[in-house]
């Protein structure tokens, strides 16, 4: 499949056209099905997305919101993504959204894995707009090479997994590739010429439990989309 490139000059154009893309996504999405679902990913480079987003008069109310991965934190820890996603993106108009959060109660991703996936059949699916990033190991969400498992199995049954990344700190839980597959769209955001290098060979043939992202770019299901900058 071929991947629609969308290359900017610097971060800030890329963050408003992204916007842009993303807010007319989902309002198209409420207007042919009543409700939709929008992952994202955390970070420093989704931040300005996020608050770019927040403000803007879309149909929040009817847009359920997840994460692609969480580190297995407390929601005030400064490694929390949902705190995040609280702190940048529900704020102002988009405070009106649904937030459905993979971090529980369990001890642990494993132990909660069961409940987070029951907590995702809140989300309308397919996914109408997925927003991935891409680590220069090449993984995404938190598929993490070389120990990902069963979770970049795209017959995976489940929607989410723990995963102990050996390169990264915190347990995490993550989206499986089954659940990111399930989209409209899938959006890949990063900057940097380093990780843009990774993209390129990650298109090329090779095994995904090495370049994780592949388990999104090597199929032929979900369109995929690069919005990239220096």
């Amino acid at each position: 499949m071929a991947i629609a490139e969308h290359l900017f000059d610097d971060p800030s154009t890329l963050t408003a056209a992204l916007a842009d893309r993303v807010g007319q996504a989902l309002e198209a999405a409420v207007t042919a099905r009543g409700k939709a679902s929008l992952v994202v990913s955390g970070g420093r480079t989704p931040r300005p997305l996020f608050e770019n987003l927040a403000a803007r008069s879309l149909p929040w109310s009817k847009i359920w919101i997840t994460l692609a991965d969480e580190r297995w934190v407390e929601m005030d820890s400064p490694d929390s993504n949902e705190r995040l996603v609280r702190e940048a993106l529900l704020q102002g108009p988009a405070s009106a959204a649904h937030f459905v959060p993979l971090k529980n109660s369990a001890a642990g991703p494993q132990e909660g894995a069961a409940e987070c996936h029951a907590a995702l059949a809140a989300l309308p699916w397919p996914l109408d707009v997925l927003l991935l990033g891409m680590g220069a190991d090449g993984h995404t969400a938190s598929l993490f090479p070389g120990v990902a498992g069963a979770a970049l199995d795209p017959a995976c049954p489940d929607r989410c997994r723990g995963v102990f990344p050996n390169t990264a700190p915190h347990p995490r839980i993550s989206l499986t590739a089954s659940a990111l597959l399930n989209s409209r769209v899938a959006i890949l955001h990063f900057t940097g010429e380093d990780k843009l290098s990774v993209f390129r060979e990650a298109q090329d043939d090779g095994p995904v439990d090495a370049l994780p992202v592949r388990v999104v770019l090597q199929q032929a299901k979900v369109p995929v989309e690069l919005w990239w900058s220096p």
